[in-house]
């Protein structure tokens, strides 16, 4: 049986929700003050249609901010010409380059213009509540745990052994590795592990919010097909709609899709370098300051950073200086690495 508990921890700048499976994060959704309204997931847009691709069956949408959206065109759907003002819903967020997918809700008038705001992650969350919202320093350590596990690439495995999940241009794969996992029948050590392992890819592909093609390379060979097909399908099923599976290949692969709704955690959280963004960083620092400022009530706090990090957090403290009053220092130092968050009592 699984359990599901739902956290919400609410800073200056961001608002982030959690999901646990059976203790472990299953979902982080993340709402930033710096987020495009018009390109969030929910929301519903009075867009207008920039370009027709009759060819591609694809009609390209001005949302009004941010890259076009593109709108699938099926033979049951009523015609769009060049120009149309047409009003769309946000069905999964834009990502490495390609714009918002959408999902026509009918004619409009206007220039292009958010219509309804995405639901909140307080709403959000309230379908993941088996039990009542957890809030406060609980949730934040949920959250920090549950973007770090987003971006970690190898995960061990109830048991032994361990998967890596690792992201490319094409396709997610998933690899893995039995490791010293006891048992002393090597097939069925080898079964149990690839159960396992597709629990766990599942869960953490969910976290991630990675989706499209996955090919799993299962561990060993001559594997029990309808098993494993069925196992997967169990595991998957919080994904659907939109999930398909392939036959296990004769090289021990299982191919699947997911659908995409979400940006990927490492695209909202990292830079192109692969490292934190100065946005991820300021609100890990704006965190660290609102923690000490609460432990030490009359201490005036010192802030240092590295350049960028400390410009995108400045907007944030002023907000935290409305809180804790004038006590509180951010300093630029160019000679930081550019992860530092260094917050120190005077």
């Amino acid at each position: 049986m699984t359990e599901r508990r739902a956290y919400l921890d609410i800073g200056v700048g961001e608002t982030r929700g959690v999901v646990t499976l059976d203790g472990r994060p299953e979902r982080l959704i993340l709402a930033r003050d710096s987020d495009i309204a018009c390109q969030t997931l929910g929301a519903e847009v009075i867009g207008r249609v920039r370009k027709v691709e009759r060819a591609l069956a694809l009609a390209f949408v001005d949302l009004g901010e941010g890259p076009d959206g593109v709108l699938n065109l099926r033979p049951d759907m009523a015609r769009v010409a060049e120009g149309q003002a047409i009003a769309v819903e946000i069905r999964a967020e834009p990502r490495a380059g390609k714009g918002a997918q959408l999902r026509l809700i009918g004619e409009a008038e206007g220039p292009p213009r958010l219509k309804t705001p995405a639901p909140s992650v307080e709403v959000e969350l309230a379908a993941f509540k088996e039990k009542p919202l957890v809030t406060g320093g609980v949730a934040r350590a949920m959250a920090d745990q549950a973007e770090a596990e987003a971006l970690a690439r190898e995960f061990p495995l109830p048991g032994g052994g361990s998967i890596a999940i690792e992201p490319t241009r094409a396709l997610i794969a998933v690899d893995v590795d039995v490791g010293e996992r006891a048992g002393g029948d090597a097939k069925r050590v080898t079964r149990a592990a690839n159960f396992a392992a597709l629990t766990a890819a599942a869960r953490l592909l969910r976290l991630k919010g990675e989706g499209g093609l996955v090919v799993i390379d299962l561990a060993g060979r001559g594997h029990d097909g309808p098993a494993l097909l069925s196992g997967a399908r169990n595991v998957f099923a919080p994904d659907n709609p939109g999930v398909s599976f392939g036959p296990i290949s004769r090289f021990g692969t299982l191919e699947l899709t997911v659908p995409r709704r979400r940006h990927s955690l490492a695209e909202r959280l990292l830079g192109a370098d692969g490292r934190p963004s100065a946005e991820t960083l300021a609100l890990r620092l704006v965190r660290a300051v609102e923690r000490e400022a609460v432990a030490d009530p009359g201490a005036r706090l010192v802030v240092r950073a590295a350049p960028d990090a400390a410009a995108a957090a400045a907007p944030y403290m002023k907000v935290l200086e409305g809180r804790f009053g004038a006590r509180l220092e951010l300093a630029a130092d160019p000679a930081a690495p550019f992860d530092l968050i260094e917050v120190k009592a005077r």
